[in-house]
């Protein structure tokens, strides 16, 4: 490993106003907000192709205070939307940094969809957990592979320039600790510095670093890793370096549904409108509507890190409208059962816990009895023959902790200072999900992505430009 800190040199043979490192959701937003402001923008990616986290995502964005969501009769706020992320974080993550991203939200759809063409719309028909309005907007396929087609045609229209293969080594920094460019290294072992007025970080986080995991997320060690392999702490690195604020290095987003053996995500809706998890042993074990996140660690904690998603043919239908669904139907990640009986079968469960656990369901459904783990079955059909199943393990998509940064994405000092040309965004910064996995509400990743992206962009693009 070299130095994350190197000397700048006196003079460099490419020099730009502001310099993007990643060509995630994050750098893409960062870099068409610089250019919109009229500055010269390079965004640079490590891969041959741009792809990121954000691709490996259901490209769900929430916004609060639309006008989509006002024609549509929903009630939400800027305000409303922060109280929500307050509350599934216990109060705590950054409060300034939750009204003011939430404020933020609304203007962020607004811009993708209608200044650069991405095919936003508001999507119904059930909450997520934590959040009290329907806000999320999605693509017409619901991916983040749609959602990445989107920013990268994008990109390219504006005409920004994309150097991929570029992996970023040093920042390159002055006496002042001010910094002034970066060190590539090339694909044929060469190194190449480029200068910049600004740089934006947005290289993501640290999930594929299995010693940074193990040492910081010890409730993620050795689970399976669903996000970017070149996610590996750079950012949080080089931050260091300058003797950046760290915070909620522990806070991750993890799923309790990524299909084993095929890493494909089993979506949560089909829990959220009435599907049940069980161990091996045909038995629940927590509350799987209190939200996705959290549930990786514990279905991890379950015997051989397993557990089968049950739901039926009604919820089968719901997921037919989401192409990750359609992706698991075509791997055979799904398995269908004429009755409990054909499902003991082919899941393997015994039949006898199978069978008491469906009656305990079947009672809370009707009110007759109530959730032990305290989840609130009423308001949607019992599960009825034929059944669908999917054999899941919990696993890590992305962390949330990373650089400390002001509601302008500059990445600030440990006395609480900014930066004078450093910003940050997605997976590099502190997100606003707390210190654990269960602060972590639906979109808010990609949130932090797009809006921190767009705020950084236009912040450097200002800092350029003076």
């Amino acid at each position: 490993m070299t130095q994350a800190l190197c000397a700048a040199p006196e003079n460099f043979e490419i020099c730009v106003d502001v310099l993007v490192i990643g060509a995630g959701g994050t750098g893409l937003c960062a870099a068409l907000a610089a250019a919109d402001a009229g500055v010269e923008v390079l965004l640079t990616e490590r891969d041959r192709s741009p792809l990121g986290s954000t691709a490996m995502s259901t490209g769900l964005i929430p916004a609060a205070g639309t006008p989509e969501q006002a024609a549509a009769g929903i009630e939400d706020s800027p305000e409303r939307f922060a109280q929500d992320i307050m509350a599934k974080t216990k109060g705590r993550t950054d409060p300034h940094m939750a009204i003011g991203i939430a404020r933020e939200s609304a203007a962020t759809i607004a811009w993708l969809r209608d200044r650069h063409a991405v095919p936003l719309e508001l999507v119904q028909g059930f909450l997520y957990p934590g959040h009290s309005a329907l806000r999320m907007y999605g693509t017409p396929r619901r991916t983040g592979g749609e959602l990445m087609a989107a920013l990268q045609e994008a990109v390219d229209v504006a005409g920004i320039p994309v150097l991929t293969e570029a992996t970023a080594d040093s920042l390159l920094v002055d006496g002042e600790g001010r910094v002034r460019g970066v060190r590539f290294l090339r694909p044929d072992g060469s190194h190449e510095d480029i200068g910049c007025k600004a740089l934006v970080l947005a290289c993501s986080g640290f999930g594929g670093a299995e010693e940074m995991v193990a040492r910081l997320i010890p409730d993620m060690a050795g689970a399976t890793y669903h996000g970017h392999p070149g996610n590996r702490g750079d950012a949080v690195r080089w931050g260091e370096a300058l003797g950046a604020k760290l915070a909620d290095m522990g806070a991750y987003q993890g799923h309790g549904g990524l299909a084993a053996g095929h890493g494909i995500p089993i979506l949560w809706p089909l829990i959220m409108q009435g599907g049940i998890q069980v161990n091996i042993l045909g038995q629940r074990f927590s509350n799987e509507a209190s939200g996705y996140s959290e549930q990786a660690a514990r279905v991890n904690a379950q015997p051989d890190r397993i557990a089968w998603s049950i739901f039926d043919a009604r919820r089968h239908d719901y997921m037919l409208g989401f192409e990750d669904y359609q992706d698991a139907l075509r791997a055979g990640a799904v398995i269908e059962a004429k009755d409990l009986e054909e499902l003991a079968v082919k899941t393997r469960l015994p039949i006898g816990n199978l069978q008491k656990t469906m009656d305990e369901v079947r009672a809370c459904v009707d009110g007759q009895a109530q959730d032990g783990f305290g989840r609130d079955f009423t308001g949607h059909p019992p599960l009825e023959a034929p059944f669908h199943a999917a054999r899941v393990t919990g696993a890590l998509f992305h962390t949330q902790g990373g650089l400390c940064i002001d509601t302008q994405a500059r990445v600030l000092r440990q006395d609480g200072t900014a930066f004078p040309n450093l910003f940050a965004g997605g997976g590099a910064a502190r997100g606003i999900s707390g210190d654990g996995a269960e602060g972590y509400m639906a979109g808010n990743g990609l949130l932090t992505a797009t809006t921190l992206g767009r705020l950084a962009g236009q912040s450097a693009a200002q800092v350029a430009a003076d």
